[in-house]
């Protein structure tokens, strides 16, 4: 059974501004995430709730973060970018 998704505000900003072949790409990314929550990489330190799902889209790497709720099985997408972009703030 897959997770209920959540979308904070900062995903919903850079998600609107993705060229639409990438929102296809995203689209199937967050599928997967939702099936298999712990798909991605957890992140280490100070980002240790964090997760990290790479996927390719027009020839450029893409990363999307997200959280977990395991409890109310919930995942919490929190962004999406390019990975040149990925860790700076919109």
């Amino acid at each position: 059974m897959p997770y209920d998704l959540l979308q904070t505000r900062r995903f919903g900003r850079q998600y609107k501004k993705l060229n639409a072949n990438v929102v296809l790409d995203v689209d199937t990314a967050v599928s997967e995430i939702a099936e298999t929550p712990n798909i991605g990489e957890r992140k280490k330190g100070d980002l240790a709730s964090l997760f990290v799902y790479k996927f390719r889209s027009q020839n450029q790497l893409y990363l999307l973060g997200y959280t977990l709720d395991e409890g109310l099985r919930l995942v919490y997408l929190q962004a999406v970018s390019s990975h040149e972009n990925f860790y700076f703030d919109d």
